[in-house]
């Protein structure tokens, strides 16, 4: 049997990131249908709730079971609203790597929930499952991304060039596509900011 990720939930001072529930269908819908998103994702367009029910009830359970990641939903502590998901992926258990993708919701940017968020991932992988490596891939033109990256402590590893296709044009279209260099950013123990962290900040809650 491969390895995996447990079950369970990572609580940080404002946000509780869980397990994707079903209820989670129609803001994960509205999240999706973002300029932002069909830029710099490869999350189907249109994003519908037939595509949102096949993460939560196939592929988030079928990837945790298979080893290759975990998928969170990211709510706020004080509303219970989803202000995003964090995906990790890409999983290698043998280097005790693995690779973040995030969305934030345009209801919830500026607040500073996707740091806070990779962060509660980022000391949960470390000191509660072991890990060694974190990984983000930010294209060359989403400078958002890569304000993120750098905030919670990643280092520019270099380009990898031709390597993401972003699009332009309608939300809820294919859009027109072209070839972007993707930024390889790496986050380590070592990287993380040695200050004490709020109460909760990336602890795990046991299911």
């Amino acid at each position: 049997m491969p390895a995996s990720f447990p079950e369970t939930a990572i609580s940080t001072e404002r946000l509780l990131l869980r397990p994707l529930e079903e209820g989670d269908a129609p803001e994960l819908v509205a999240m999706m249908a973002d300029e932002l998103v069909l830029s710099w994702t490869d999350v189907p367009q249109p994003y519908t709730a037939a595509h949102a029910r096949a993460w939560v009830r196939e592929q988030a359970p079928a990837a945790r079971a298979a080893g290759s990641g975990i998928s969170f939903a990211v709510t706020e502590h004080l509303t219970q609203r989803l202000v995003g998901t964090v995906e990790l992926r890409h999983t290698d258990w043998r280097l005790l790597s693995t690779e973040a993708a995030y969305v934030t919701a345009p209801w919830a940017r500026g607040e500073g929930y996707a740091v806070e968020s990779l962060l509660g991932v980022a000391q949960w992988l470390f000191e509660d499952r072991g890990f060694h490596r974190l990984e983000l891939r930010t294209a060359a033109g989403n400078t958002a991304a890569q304000q993120v990256a750098q905030k919670i402590g990643c280092i520019s590893e270099g380009v990898l060039r031709s390597a993401w296709i972003v699009r332009t044009g309608e939300v809820g279209s294919a859009g027109e596509e072209s070839r972007s260099d993707l930024i390889l950013w790496s986050l380590l123990p070592e990287d993380m900011d040695p200050e004490p962290v709020p109460l909760g900040h990336g602890r795990a809650l046991r299911r």
